[in-house]
């Protein structure tokens, strides 16, 4: 009964979306605006009731198109619990940022292309979801690169500036450098198909324990390669500093929460239920790269002053944290530990649920920030407030999770990573504790530098005396640019207070994937009903309970206040410190408020720093006029990685452009020529 529902759904699902897309046809601005906004809201409704349907019942979605593409198999569809765990996330994530998109992309009216923005908003929600439920190679390889085309071109919609340029040019650099290593993987993992079936996820899961192990390895490289520059692991994660703060804010929150999250869903496909995990080294090099993003990440978010490159960096630190617990489940596996390996997954992906809801929340929130003040610079907002009430209250809801505060989702989410890493830690064998408790250091260390970032990330922008002309005169976001940082915002309570389902719901999707191997037979380990208890019995905890009491002592605290004490409400200025009038130039500024930090990590920053002392007069070197200090960070990834490969592929670029003599003789030698080396090539070979 249920399965008769899937298939329209899916329908429904793909006509949403391209109604989304039809903004490249509409005659009005408002129309586009219109279609993005219902095309958005239809799809998501309808991909994630498709999604619940498969993880919560035993039905699945099979369809194929044989015809298209016959050489490589055809198009195949299969969504099972796994990819339905996905499609969820981007569903519903898609439903308040098309709301929100309505109102915000006018902003862009008469300046850049609203059709061809919406166009390209409708196939990336599109592609993104076919990802999701792709089942052989050539499915999933064209759904991934629409992905990346369509992402692209709204990434560079701000065409006029050479800051989005260059982002864009970087962004597609990487993707399609993955790409080619996904390629290989799933060359040598079809290769030895006798059929065209032989490019089915079916296919290769059964063929794959027959492959040697030099292959099983050379395979997990490439995919690790491939999906990890997807998801922003280091060093790989170039692109996503640029990418994020250079696309407009509501594509942003679509690329930080659910794009780099199919990464994860790519790399636990291959991994996991194709190959069904590999030897210890698969996880310890996971742990190892997770460990590396998720101080990297938090490091650069902590000095950045740039809110949406703030907010990219912070999605390089969680996709490291997100690693931290995916690359302790290979661990665990290949140590044939299921229920631990089950609880590393379980937090892994409970994280990736979290962190779309919070990062999408700050994102649309640093979104109405720039159009309410038309910059990004901390150092030139404060003041928000009072100004900005909606805007101010959904980013504190985004910067509290993500600075994972109880009762919220990013706490029950973190907390759940350190518990899944203790059994390792009580390993028996040196090096698996030793790693392990590093990853615990790790944990320890990003979550505490995370809550200093937005500690500044809040503060600077959001209180205070505002910094700018621009901040005095912001205002608030329009009715539906509201309505979409609210929904978002509600979903971080939400997930917290729906942490044991949600896990009941994970576990099920880990546990039927058929390559699984020993994760197969586990059956879901957490203690039902309102605690959460780790299957070892090592830690409980409620999140259930801790908002309880939360609510319990801030209803106490107002009883106690206003009732019994009968205390009035006062209104009266900041306390300033005995300073008659207030100025901003008093005030912490972003530069100023992590320099203590930035000290204690000035090896690893290795800032280039300016200071120039303005004299009353140049014989007078004691009174001094004005200060000014200026620090600019290169990171060290870039400089020493991507620099001289740069260089070295511009010096190419440049003899090779020697060959375009505009000459037909010339051409017509370099024919005789590469016909004469693929003579000797055969006749030689």
């Amino acid at each position: 009964m249920i399965a008769a529902f899937l298939l329209p759904l899916f329908w429904l699902m793909v006509v949403g979306y391209g109604i989304t897309a039809s903004g490249l046809i509409m005659p009005t601005p408002r129309l586009i605006r219109a279609v993005t906004a219902i095309g958005s809201v239809v799809g998501g409704a309808a991909g994630l009731t498709l999604a619940c349907l498969v993880l919560w019942t035993d039905a699945s979605l099979t369809l194929e198109a044989p015809a298209l593409l016959t050489v490589a198999g055809g198009w195949l569809f299969h969504l099972d619990r796994l990819g339905a765990l996905f499609l969820a996330l981007i569903s519903g994530v898609a439903i308040p940022v098309g709301i929100y998109a309505t109102s915000y992309t006018a902003s862009y009216e008469g300046r850049y292309s609203t059709r061809w923005m919406a166009f390209n908003f409708g196939v990336f929600l599109l592609s993104m979801s076919l990802v999701t439920a792709a089942a052989n190679a050539i499915t999933f390889l064209l759904c991934w690169e629409l992905m990346a085309i369509s992402s692209f071109f709204l990434v560079v919609t701000e065409h006029d500036r050479e800051e989005s340029v260059r982002a864009g040019v970087w962004y597609l650099a990487m993707t399609h450098a993955g790409l080619l290593a996904l390629l290989s993987a799933f060359f040598l993992l079809g290769a030895d198909g006798p059929t065209a079936a032989g490019w089915t996820f079916a296919a290769m899961r059964s063929a794959a324990p027959q492959l040697p192990s030099s292959t099983r390895n050379a395979i997990f490289l490439l995919a690790l390669l491939g999906f990890g520059s997807k998801a922003g692991m280091v060093p790989f994660h170039v692109w996503l500093p640029r990418a994020h703060p250079a696309a407009p804010s509501h594509v942003s929150a679509l690329m930080s929460a659910v794009m780099v999250k199919l990464g994860i869903y790519g790399l636990l496909r291959i991994g996991l239920d194709v190959l069904g995990g590999g030897p210890s080294w698969w996880g310890t090099l996971i742990i190892i790269l997770g460990a590396a993003s998720a101080l990297t990440g938090v490091l650069y978010a902590l000095v950045a002053d740039d809110l949406k490159r703030l907010l990219a960096y912070s999605t390089v630190e969680n996709v490291g944290l997100v690693l931290l617990g995916v690359g302790a489940g290979f661990l665990f596996l290949s140590l044939s530990q299921p229920e631990a390996a089950m609880l590393a997954m379980a937090a892994a992906l409970l994280h990736v649920i979290n962190h779309a809801a919070f990062k999408g929340t700050l994102f649309l929130s640093a979104g109405s920030i720039v159009h309410a003040t038309g910059t990004r610079d901390m150092n030139l907002l404060g003041g928000l407030v009072k100004r900005a009430p909606w805007t101010v209250a959904t980013f504190l809801v985004g910067a509290m999770s993500i600075a994972a505060l109880p009762p919220l989702n990013g706490f029950v989410s973190e907390w759940l990573l350190f518990q899944s890493f203790l059994p390792g830690v009580a390993s028996s064998r040196a090096a698996i504790a030793g790693l392990l408790t590093l990853g615990v250091g790790a944990l320890a260390l990003t979550g505490g530098l995370a809550a200093a970032t937005f500690v500044k990330a809040f503060g600077i922008s959001c209180l205070a005396i505002p910094r700018s002309n621009e901040a005095a005169q912001a205002h608030e976001s329009p009715r539906s640019m509201r309505v979409g940082m609210v929904l978002m915002a509600a979903s971080c309570p939400l997930l917290a207070l729906a942490t044991i389902p949600t896990l009941t719901t994970i576990t099920g999707a880990l546990a039927t994937l058929a390559g699984l191997g020993g994760l197969s037979g586990t059956t879901p380990v957490f203690h039902l009903g309102v605690t959460l208890r780790t299957p070892n019995g090592m830690a409980t905890m409620s999140p259930v309970a801790i908002a309880l009491v939360l609510v319990a002592a801030l209803v106490g605290t107002w009883i106690v206040v206003r009732v019994v004490a009968r205390r009035t409400v006062r209104i009266g200025d900041t306390w300033g410190c005995g300073r008659i009038g207030q100025t901003p130039r008093m005030e912490y500024t972003s530069t100023a408020f992590a320099e203590p930090l930035r000290r204690v990590f000035d090896q690893l920053y290795r800032p280039n720093e300016d200071m120039a002392v303005g004299v009353v007069h140049p014989e007078s070197p004691y009174y001094i006029q004005s200060v000014t200090y200026r620090t600019t960070i290169h990171p060290w990834f870039q400089r020493v990685l991507y620099d001289p490969l740069v260089d070295g592929v511009e010096r190419v670029a440049v003899w090779t452009r020697r060959l375009q003599s505009g000459s037909v003789n010339a051409y017509l030698g370099y024919i005789v020529f590469v016909l004469v080396l693929l003579l000797v090539w055969v006749i030689g070979f």
